[in-house]
């Protein structure tokens, strides 16, 4: 089996430096997400909900949600169906939280404090569990995918929208100019926060690219899993099924 390149032994450091991170950059994160990506993360969040193809009534969770602009994709989607954001920020939670308010979905989204790696949910619950943006910030993420397999149905998807690592050379030295010395600036100078944004690009170093993922996502027992590299694979979505419980198929 593929095993997660992020050192499990310093887990809990990460855990708290994490957590301290998107606690901090909770009000500035929806404007930050907008200009670094130059707004690029909606249309990639686009083309996730296409692939997904979520369908009247389907529930999902939706695991460190953030500030819960997917989340609520999932419901506007699903229409009815129950949803869950998770995450471990409560700060993040609570700028999620206004939001759901405001659109008047509160009733069919609950929010909750929690650990990815831990979810607190029986086998079998939701259609769909899905990851944006945070797989890579998680102390394992096998651990992660694991979870997230656990708790969708039998023919539920596991879906991660996460950022990579570009494949063609000449693209690939800008993005990481951008990356490395642009985006932690921009930070500075928006956010206030330098530090935070550095340790960011950071978290990229040690990821694996889309090939690398999907082939964990195989390893861990999810079926027809599928990779698709965005924007000159500077994103990418992962896709992978639940197989049957009984016959693993």
């Amino acid at each position: 089996m593929t095993k997660s390149k992020t050192p499990v032994k310093n887990s809990k450091t990460k855990e708290e430096f994490v957590h301290s991170v998107f606690e901090s950059i909770a009000p500035k994160y929806d404007l930050m997400n907008n200009i670094l990506s130059f707004n690029r993360h909606k249309a990639w969040r686009k083309f996730t909900m296409k692939k997904m193809n979520v369908q009247p009534g389907e529930t999902a969770i939706d695991l460190c949600c953030g500030t819960c602009d997917w989340t609520i994709s999932l419901a506007k989607a699903s229409g009815t169906g129950k949803m869950v954001g998770l995450d471990f920020s409560q700060n993040m939670l609570d700028y999620g939280a206004e939001k759901i308010k405001q659109l008047h979905l509160d009733k069919q989204i609950k929010l909750i404090q929690g650990n990815a790696m831990s979810l607190p949910f029986d086998d079998n619950t939701f259609d769909y569990a899905t990851i944006g943006f945070a797989l890579r910030n998680v102390p394992d993420l096998e651990q992660v995918i694991r979870e997230m397999q656990r708790v969708v149905k039998p023919g539920g998807l596991v879906v991660s929208l996460e950022l990579s690592k570009p494949t063609w050379q000449p693209f690939k030295s800008i993005y990481y100019f951008y990356f490395q010395r642009v985006l932690p600036f921009l930070g500075k100078m928006i956010a206030q926060k330098y530090e935070q944004y550095k340790w960011l690009p950071e978290s990229l170093i040690h990821f694996p690219d889309h090939k690398q993922l999907a082939a964990i996502f195989t390893n861990l027992g999810l079926k027809s899993v599928q990779a698709y590299p965005l924007t000159g694979g500077v994103a990418a979505l992962h896709i992978g099924t639940k197989g049957n419980t009984k016959s693993g198929e």
